[in-house]
This record gives structure tokens, sequence and C-alpha cells, in this order.
């Protein structure tokens, strides 16, 4: 199989479906991280949803679930963590960053993600895990949960804008990952899907 990526020039439609939850009993798990992984190491990214290189399962690639993007630069780091039919089963608290997105080319978007999020899923060999991640980790996975459900971080923001890596990298220096609040109720204003729509082409 080739590797392709899925692009919001390109591919809006398909990136907006909803992903099909992995059958053990019918799907190769193994062979599906192994594309995930083989696009991770040659991309300065966090995280990745299969959907986004064409392969539209349940499952996150987790990279680098830290801050620090220049770890990204070599395949050398790499969590090489695979969550398979994730599911949330709680989220709290609230913090915001700065998101961008392989899928979304140069648009980027600040966004208000829940500090802390429970999360049920299974691993590659189908034991099922329970897990809480807090802080930045709970974005990347937020962020790559949104898209197993055709959901983009442009989505979930008010004001969208068109950012150069450097440009990126610059904004994050001033304005890094801030916690607002690590216990309070989280919960996701309703998109307006016309609007978002409006504002992306309008940039």
């Amino acid at each position: 199989m080739e590797i392709v990526r899925k692009t919001i020039d390109k591919d809006l439609e398909y990136l907006r479906q909803v992903s099909e939850p992995v059958d053990f009993a019918k799907d190769d798990v193994e062979v599906i991280a192994a594309y995930l992984k083989e696009f991770c190491t040659k991309q300065v990214l966090y995280a990745l949803a299969p959907v986004q290189i064409g392969i539209p399962k349940r499952m996150i690639y987790f990279k680098n679930t830290t801050e620090d993007m220049t770890k990204n630069e070599t395949a050398d780091y790499d969590e090489n963590c695979i969550l398979v039919n994730p599911k949330i089963l709680s989220q709290k608290g609230h913090a915001r960053f700065l998101e961008g997105c392989d899928s979304c080319l140069d648009y980027c978007a600040v966004v208000d993600r829940p500090y802390e999020v429970t999360v049920e899923f299974e691993s590659i060999g189908g034991k099922k895990h329970i897990e809480v991640f807090k802080g930045f980790k709970a974005v990347v996975f937020s962020h790559e949960f949104d898209h197993l459900n055709g959901i983009l971080h442009i989505d979930r923001s008010k004001e969208i804008e068109r950012l150069s890596f450097d440009e990126r990298k610059q904004y994050r220096q001033v304005h890094p990952y801030e916690v607002i609040s690590e216990d309070c109720d989280f919960e996701y204003p309703e998109i307006d899907w016309f609007k978002m729509e409006d504002k992306r082409q309008n940039i």
C-alpha cells in the first residue's frame, strides 16, 4: 500500500468521515500500525490517526506527547504507542494550545481542550487498558480522537490563522501550552459547521 497523506484541500469530505472500529478478527492491526509508524518517522508531528493516511480505522499513534517538537525532527524519538478503539470515559479541566495538523496544511487555531482525559483502549494484541492522560498528552489525544469522528482542530476554534512552521514555533514560544483549570467541568462548545467553512474559505 502506498501511504498518501489526506489533506483538507483535496480530501476534506474523506477526513469528515467517522472511522470504523477495529475488528481484530478481520483487520491486520500490526500492518496498520506499521504504516502509521512509517509515516510518523518521516514527519514533524505529535501523533497520527489512520484516516489521515487513507485508513479510516479507530486507532491513534503517539509519536511525541511532550511539548518539545524538536524531538520530532528525527526518527530517534518515537513513543511508538498505539491505542486501538479508544473510548473517552471522562474528561475534566481546561487547557489551551495553538494547534496545527498535518492534514490541515498551514491552518492553525488556538483550541480549548480538557486538561485530563480518562481513556479505555485496546493494545495491538487486543488487551484492554484504562489510562488517564493529563496535561499536554491529553491535548494530543483529544486532537487525534477528534479525527476518528471526522472533526478537525479548526472546527473547535473561533479564529483560524495560516502560519508557517517557523511562525507557529515563534507563537508557541510566547504563548505556550496553558492550563486554565485542572479540575473544572469540561464540555466542548457546539460546532457551527457553516461558520467554520466560511472562516476557512475567507482566510
